[in-house]
């Protein structure tokens, strides 16, 4: 089971079944999905799928999908990850959130907590993000986070329609996580 994460606004824990409406409010739009990779969810059954896949993963890696919530109403309002986990070496961040909590700084506030988690907790020593190049509000949210542009992947990626797309590869590591955002007994 993943832990649950308190940030100021957020609670981040467990994705559950009673997440479904509030996920496909926005896994079901354009807006969302063909910017992480996925095609918008067509009906509430796919999204059940979708959140019974995160939970078993979860449960196998000890790594996976937290739901995004508001403290204010406990609404779901998008999902953060890691995963690829590799060795307690390293992991890839991904998220996605509702487009009418945009240009909040949700995304980042809820990553912040991530890496802390990921570094202090996880004790590992890489994480990374990749997006696609025209991803600017995700790039945005690199570099708030303090991640380092590593390059670009030329046709890196290949997305549910076919198409395929360069991809920005983003990463922090331990020892800079530990410059930004102090030693490891801080909170």
């Amino acid at each position: 089971m993943l832990p649950v994460i308190e940030t100021q606004r957020l609670i981040l824990r467990n994705i559950s079944i009673k997440d479904v409406h509030d996920m496909y409010e926005y896994a079901s739009t354009d807006k969302v999905g063909p910017l992480a990779g996925w095609a918008p969810h067509l009906n509430i059954h796919e999204t059940i799928g979708v959140i019974s896949m995160f939970q078993a993963q979860a449960y196998k890696t000890g790594l996976g999908v937290f739901a995004i919530t508001l403290k204010e109403n406990n609404k779901m309002i998008g999902t953060i990850e890691l995963f690829n986990h590799y060795a307690n070496f390293k992991a890839e961040m991904g998220y996605a959130l509702n487009p009418a909590y945009w240009g909040m700084g949700i995304v980042p506030e809820a990553a912040t907590a991530l890496l802390h988690w990921g570094f202090k907790e996880l004790n590992l020593k890489r994480i990374e993000i990749n997006l696609f190049v025209d991803n600017y509000q995700s790039e945005r949210v690199c570099q708030k986070l303090g991640l380092k542009l590593e390059g670009i992947i030329r046709n890196g990626y290949m997305r549910y329609d076919g198409k395929i797309f360069d991809e920005k590869k983003y990463s922090i590591t331990d020892i800079e996580f530990f410059k930004i955002y102090g030693n490891k007994q801080a909170a």
